[in-house]
């Protein structure tokens, strides 16, 4: 099989076949989101005379973090809407029937990552009998931040979603291409990736472009645009130009990114800022009533996405990955702990739940457990529970490996089942994730979330049944399963499900 490959805009050629896979990255999927078209929605990608050769990933959207083994964003940098494919080398007959495809979106609190993150190589992916796609697209101001309307096209909200979008629309017009089918499109992501598809699955423009969706430690709720206008106002402040388009246009993008970290930092060092001290992202998907209509809860309850398969998964001690990179709050009195509750409309009998199900737990593992299951675990579930009662079918599964006994060094934290269902964990970036180099449980596990999601992308069955299904399997509980797990650890999960029956979510407000 050949290493060249056509798209819409001109011809492309991927790296030498590696082990059984080509790889083909940095594939511009639309115009560079700069000059004219900032603040824009993305604008199909013209096309390129001769062979584009696309054997490096792509530049990276805006932004301050630098993550290991991913390239960092230069000022300068403008062609960031690329995507990469992964392809199983393939002969003649038989073999070359379209294979499903499944489309990666990565997470970092809509504000940082790239598709370019080792954890997402999907070459272990593609040997299991899918082609693989992720992608880059915009994060932060450049994605989220709100710019008012200055004329008929305007300056859309949720351009990072509109991003989203078009690189799905790009995988229905080329995959094919690629030995794909653009009719058997599984659409997945983690973190803020997981409420990204959460959000495409109500979405009118993201309509017909998939037909299966996984989701692993969705973060809700979603913006009101009244936060979103809130915290365009403090980042313009901060940048020292007027909160127009004009005034902002004008800020460099480095110059917006400088702003919004100050912007966080600032809520970040004052507790009486409400909800938004505790964890400050201060931007991501806004229900602004047109794009994205409303929060996906409702929209998937009521049965708006009935005819997509959704594969729902969390770890079940979320919150402990921010204490271990430092950015969890000190939360160390029962006082503080309270006003985190007070914050965010957590009932007293939540807090009392979880003290009855962990008496061992200090005040700060209590915060860490509930913060977690609060942001990602029980909107998970949630998000699980409202497809499956608008009629579609949905699986569920929770990550609980760790690593290190009762008190163990590595929890089944945020992110740490990424590598496992991408098959990466042999991978040195891998290790500080899953505690190490992995052992051979390790590597089991791994190649039953590399089937699950290889089974899930293929036919719509992960390897076990639906929620609504009376099996007492209906829970897929990945790693070990021991109830002295250690603190946090979901041995309890229905009655933690139980306790949050009083909390509800709104789009945040400022």
């Amino acid at each position: 099989m050949t290493s060249l490959f056509d798209t819409a805009s001109g011809r492309v050629r991927g790296r030498a076949p590696d082990r059984g896979v080509i790889a083909v990255l940095g594939i511009p999927y639309a115009e560079p989101p700069f000059g004219t078209g900032r603040f824009r929605q993305p604008r199909p990608r013209r096309a390129w005379t001769g062979v584009r050769d696309c054997v490096e990933y792509g530049a990276v959207s805006p932004q301050s973090a630098e993550l290991p083994g991913a390239p960092r964003w230069s000022p300068g940098d403008e062609d960031i809407l690329s995507l990469n494919v992964w392809t199983p080398e393939r002969g003649s007959g038989a073999e070359t029937r379209p294979l499903p495809v499944l489309v990666w979106i990565h997470g970092g609190a809509y504000t940082f990552g790239s598709s370019a993150q080792p954890d997402f190589d999907g070459a272990a992916l593609a040997r299991a009998g899918l082609v693989v796609v992720t992608f880059n697209y915009r994060v932060g101001f450049e994605g989220y931040g709100h710019v008012p309307a200055d004329g008929e096209d305007g300056c859309p909200p949720n351009r990072g979603l509109l991003d989203q979008i078009a690189a799905l629309e790009w995988v229905r017009d080329n995959i094919a291409s690629f030995g794909g089918a653009p009719d058997d499109v599984t659409v997945a992501g983690q973190s803020a990736g997981a409420t990204s598809v959460a959000c495409l699955m109500t979405m009118d423009g993201a309509r017909g472009l998939f037909r299966r969706a996984i989701a692993h430690s969705a973060v809700g709720p979603v913006f009101a645009p009244e936060l979103a206008e809130h915290l365009a106002r403090k980042v313009a402040a901060e940048a020292g130009v007027p909160a127009t388009r004009a005034g902002l246009a004008a800020a460099s993008p480095h110059a917006l990114v400088r702003a919004s970290d100050a912007v966080a930092d600032g809520y970040r060092q004052d507790p009486h800022s409400g909800h938004i001290s505790w964890d400050p992202v201060i931007f991501g998907p806004v229900a602004d009533g047109r794009i994205l209509r409303a929060d996906p809860l409702g929209p998937l309850a009521a049965g708006e996405a009935s005819d997509v398969d959704l594969l729902v998964c969390h770890t079940t001690q979320e919150y402990w990955l921010f204490d271990a990179v430092g950015s969890s709050a000190e939360v160390t009195t029962a006082a503080e702990l309270s006003r985190f509750a007070k914050d965010f409309g957590i009932p007293d009998a939540v807090l009392e739940g979880y003290h009855r199900i962990m008496p061992e737990a200090s005040v700060y593992e209590i915060y860490l457990a509930v913060c977690g299951d609060m942001m990602y675990g029980e909107y998970s579930n949630r998000l699980a529970v409202a497809h499956a009662r608008g009629g579609g079918r949905t699986f569920l599964s929770r990550f609980a490996r760790q690593r290190g006994g009762s008190q163990p060094g590595v929890y089944a934290w945020h992110c740490a089942d990424v590598p496992f269902a991408f098959g990466n964990i042999a991978d040195e970036s891998a290790h500080f994730l899953i505690g190490g180099p992995p052992t051979q449980e390790d590597h089991l596990l791994s190649a039953r979330m590399v089937a699950a999601w290889a089974g899930f992308a293929a036919t719509g069955e992960p390897g076990w049944q639906p929620l609504g299904d009376a099996s007492r399997d209906a829970i897929r509980i990945w790693g070990a399963t021991d109830a002295a797990a250690g603190p946090g650890f979901w041995r309890d999960g229905e009655a933690l499900r139980e306790l949050w029956g009083t909390f509800t979510y709104r789009p945040a407000q400022a």
